[in-house]
């Protein structure tokens, strides 16, 4: 067993070389440029939804209020004839990346932590690079990519889109594990 408070170096370090990888990742041409298409007659949508005044939130369409209704012929029509959404609407103008990169700085090192304390727990000091790898790599993989899954089993996210996430995250938990492995406590004798 480590002391997690032996790990403070590699979790914060961790987290900046994820949150600067990631940052490389989402601003370069690379697999992400394709995940959210344009409407097909977007000024025509914009119109149309735009003079709802729908406020900030996670909406669902059609939406029924109990499993009753959802059987209901009238229901099903209205499913069978769409359009069937779920949509997210955000404020109105242009967004901040103040705060969404903070909030990622800050589930970066979230992770880490989780990460460091499975490995802490799991590991002694001295480890071999190799087993803090493994142990940290897998802990951050899980957190970074499979809790995405969901997405795509219920709420119809493209499976493609899913995978390059999850992608994405196998990299972070590349990278993170990395981190731990080369500043992991040594033996002092």
């Amino acid at each position: 067993m480590t002391e997690l408070s032996a790990l403070w170096l590699p979790i914060l370090l961790g987290a900046v070389f994820v949150f600067f990888v990631s940052s490389i990742i989402h601003m370069g041409p690379f697999w992400h440029r394709k995940n959210y298409p344009q409407l097909p007659d977007e000024n025509r949508a914009r119109a149309a939804i735009g003079s709802l005044g729908v406020p900030p939130g996670d909406y669902m369409l059609p939406r029924c209020n109990s499993m009753a209704e959802m059987r209901s012929p009238d229901f099903m029509q209205k499913m069978a004839e769409g359009p069937v959404w779920l949509i997210t609407v955000r404020p109105n103008g242009t967004a901040g990346m103040g705060k969404p990169l903070l909030q990622w700085f800050i589930h970066i090192a979230v992770i880490a932590l989780f990460a460091g304390y499975v490995a802490a727990f799991s590991l002694g000091a001295g480890a071999h690079y190799l087993a803090v790898f493994r142990v940290v790599g897998t802990t951050a993989f899980m957190a970074f990519s499979l809790g995405l899954m969901h997405d795509s089993i219920w709420y119809s996210r493209q499976w493609s889109t899913t995978l390059k996430l999850a992608f994405d995250g196998l990299i972070y938990a590349l990278v993170l594990a990395g981190t731990f492995g080369w500043l992991w406590p040594k033996i002092l004798m």
